[in-house]
């Protein structure tokens, strides 16, 4: 039987599930009502933190997942994406656009990782 870990586990969700040696984020958002730059950054900023919590980092992303509220707001997600993900380290990757939680966040992000 494999074990598996939740962290950060409310009644609802855990913002990580960790098993098999694979960690599973949930998604995340940044600040309701901030630019979408900045609702990237705060989230990847949260990926990383629960990255290391479960024991792995960003360069161990394996897929990731992208909700855009408007994809006219694409090139400047991208823009920080970019500088966020290592050289040589870029995950799967796929962007839609969806209605999100609210209206004011314009970005979440989930990502697959490995241990």
């Amino acid at each position: 039987m494999t074990d598996i870990n939740r962290l950060e586990s409310g009644k609802r969700m855990s913002q990580a599930v960790v098993a098999n040696g694979t960690v599973w984020l949930a998604g995340q958002v940044g600040e309701a009502g901030a630019p979408v730059a900045d609702q990237t950054r705060q989230i990847l900023a949260e990926i990383d933190r629960l990255l290391a919590e479960a024991g792995t980092d960003k360069t161990r992303i394996v897929q990731a997942i992208i909700w855009m509220a408007d994809m006219k707001d694409f090139a400047a997600m991208n823009e920080v994406w970019d500088a966020w993900v290592p050289a040589g380290h870029a995950p799967a990757r796929a962007t839609g656009e969806a209605a999100l939680a609210t209206p004011e966040y314009l970005v979440e992000i989930i990502v697959t990782a490995v241990l």
